[in-house]
């Protein structure tokens, strides 16, 4: 169309201008706060989401609290009134934030599944790793190449071949230690499904005693980090609130931003995150012509 990159950037941010000035100031149940790379060298932006609506609110430089605090000075009294869950990871910021901006924040903060998976994922690798170290000088090799069976879900385990399936039931049947880890994060798995809070927290206690007895310091540190966050969890519980959209999102952030090969600027970064997943009304609107 003859278009330099900068007359087409010039139309995207004017489009991003008119669909922000047209968003109305409506109440949002449950936002989502996640975190996603700008540029190499850890370098963030701070994103926000509707998780009912499935659009991103608001883009913030930076993971500080102060980003996070941002966005909520710029609600109204009744916007933030209306919330009602704050998904996010264990971020301290991000607490620090919400906890200054909302009333009630002790039934409102929720920390995702997906979140507690991986510390206990990684947790449970630390252990693989570590004994597979102390396997391998002794010339026993059972653990080689089995990093990623400790860590998949029952789903993707269903789908392994006979001969991988067969090697892996041995090895949870084992006496390894990791077989013990992975023990402890498959239960952990399926302590979400609770409805009353009561039983809910009686359950996450009965496992946080049994992780703290294995004596496997990844996983004891692992239950420290659950321990200390439990409330969130129990609200996540509870209230049935997942992160799941803002990985969603965030999966379509870094396509833009693989698609642009990049950004160095991060107000057009925004910008396009805005133009592809903000929900926004973007076109102009039609001339109407009234007769002189």
């Amino acid at each position: 169309m003859g278009l330099s990159w900068d007359e087409l950037d010039g139309i995207r941010e004017r489009a991003v201008v008119r669909g922000l000035a047209r968003r109305e100031a409506e109440p949002i149940k449950r936002i989502g706060v996640d975190e996603t790379s700008f540029q190499r060298r850890h370098e963030y932006v701070t994103v926000v989401n509707d998780l009912q609506g499935g659009r991103v609110l608001y883009v913030g430089d930076g993971r500080g609290h102060e980003t996070l605090e941002t966005f909520y000075r710029g609600l109204t009294p009744e916007q933030l009134g209306a919330i009602e869950a704050v998904a996010m990871d264990m971020w301290r910021p991000y607490i620090r934030a919400t906890k200054a901006h909302l009333a009630g924040w002790e039934s409102m903060i929720c920390f995702d599944r997906f979140h507690v998976a991986k510390h206990l994922g990684d947790a449970v690798n630390s252990v693989r790793k570590a004994e597979h170290r102390e396997l391998h000088r002794k010339g026993d090799d059972r653990l080689k190449s089995t990093r990623f069976l400790w860590l998949m879900g029952p789903d993707r385990l269903g789908r392994l071949n006979e001969e991988h399936r067969t090697n892996f039931d041995e090895l949870k049947a084992s006496t390894l230690r990791v077989a013990r880890a992975w023990a402890i994060k498959e239960t952990a798995r399926g302590l979400w499904g609770y409805v009353r809070r009561g039983w809910a927290l009686k359950a996450w206690k009965r496992w946080l005693a049994w992780a703290f007895r294995s004596q496997l310091e990844p996983m004891r540190k692992a239950a420290r980090i659950i321990k200390n966050n439990l409330g969130g969890i129990l609200n996540a519980v509870v209230l049935k609130v997942t992160n799941a959209t803002s990985e969603s999102l965030n999966a379509k952030i870094q396509w833009v931003k693989k698609n642009a090969c990049g950004f160095r600027n991060r107000e057009r970064f925004r910008t396009a995150i805005l133009f592809h997943c903000g929900g926004l009304d973007l076109y102009p609107r039609p001339l109407v012509h009234t007769e002189s």
